[in-house]
């Protein structure tokens, strides 16, 4: 990769800036000072230090976010903020939310660049399980575990793959689902009489949210993370 490219990939500044620190020996390759912009680095495995600080190129970047109420789940949105306005390490690193959440739910969000692991993740055939915690108004009966088992049926006719419902109590419930249609948690609820008051996505797949994230907040996921969605 070019130096030029690898330095405003990394959010080292625009293309022409990194260009003025090249030129004037900002930039050391392998213990060298390079002037070349246009220099050729292997990011993986050369040494690439600028300004005393050591570079490490990571091609895939694997974030876990708290999303918080009033947040799109998009890359933009012309009327409201977007959860990667919550992240402003990685501007230039085509990150993008891994399926959606609503706006007014809350919760765990993955946010990356690896388009094959989001396809992987959010395709109909892998099952991957979504697990929501909710807040209800309505009336709970029992007959709620067996309708999300053997499939609810929405306003718009669709049946669902078979889900969980798990009773807290008190109004309160988890819910697991394998799909990810509009509004699917919600609509499911309405579908047995009963209203959303508040959603939190807890867990997705084998990723469960870092409780000690606050909301707004986001962290790199770990080598161990990333591994089990893969």
């Amino acid at each position: 990769m070019r130096l030029d490219k690898l330095l405003a990939h990394m959010d080292y500044g625009s293309r022409k800036e990194v260009k003025e620190l090249i030129r004037k020996g900002y930039v050391l390759v392998n213990g060298n000072v390079i002037k070349d912009d246009d220099y050729k680095v292997d990011e993986f495995n050369d040494e690439i230090n600028i300004l005393d600080s050591e570079i490490k190129y990571e091609e895939f970047i694997y974030i876990m976010l708290n999303k918080p109420d009033g947040y799109v789940s998009a890359t933009y949105d012309f009327n409201n903020p977007t959860v990667l306005d919550l992240i402003n390490d990685y501007k230039k690193r085509n990150l993008f939310p891994v399926g959606r959440l609503d706006i007014d739910t809350v919760g765990l969000l993955l946010i990356t660049n690896d388009g094959a692991l989001a396809h992987k993740l959010l395709s109909p055939k892998s099952h991957v399980d979504k697990k929501y915690y909710l807040k209800y108004e309505g009336k709970y009966d029992e007959s709620f575990i067996k309708k999300f088992q053997d499939g609810i049926v929405l306003d718009d006719g669709y049946k669902c793959m078979s889900a969980s419902f798990i009773d807290l109590g008190n109004n309160e419930a988890y819910i697991i689902i394998k799909e990810g249609k509009f509004h699917q948690v919600k609509r499911m609820m309405e579908s047995v009489g009963c209203n959303v008051t508040f959603l939190k996505r807890v867990s997705f797949g084998n990723l469960s949210l870092d409780e000690s994230l606050e909301e707004g907040k986001w962290r790199h996921l770990t080598i161990e993370e990333v591994e089990s969605l893969k």
